[in-house]
């Protein structure tokens, strides 16, 4: 069932032909902190990824992202970006997964905030 799978699916990591394809024309440049792999082609040309689990494009962080889209022509393994104090960890995109952000008012609060300031409408 699993290699039905690999066959016909994209977004349980890698198909059978980006594996085959991989095989003969990539080089593995490196691989980030969630087990994501970054390949490249041997003339440099192409770049790719393949996932660790779930094809989610949020998942790659700024740093491979800049290499993947030919904007650092090193990997960030052999050349990493320098990382301010305040910034952030980066963290994949957490909308639809309990891990969302929910504004006060929500319905989707554990707790909602009881709003004073409005009055339903009533018919008389």
């Amino acid at each position: 069932m699993s290699f039905l799978l690999r066959f016909l699916t994209w977004w349980n990591s890698q198909t059978l032909n980006t594996q085959v394809w991989t095989k003969l024309y990539g080089a593995k440049v490196g691989e980030d902190d969630q087990g994501n792999i970054y390949y490249q082609s041997r003339d440099s040309k192409r770049r790719w990824v393949i996932y660790n689990g779930e094809a989610e494009a949020s998942r790659v962080s700024p740093e491979w992202h800049g290499w993947l889209h030919h904007t650092f022509q090193e990997p960030p393994t052999s050349e990493p970006l320098a990382h301010k104090p305040w910034e952030k960890p980066h963290e994949p995109n957490q909308t639809g997964t309990p891990a969302a952000y929910h504004p006060a008012g929500s319905l989707y609060r554990a707790q909602p905030v009881e709003r004073r300031d409005y009055d339903a409408w009533q018919p008389e």
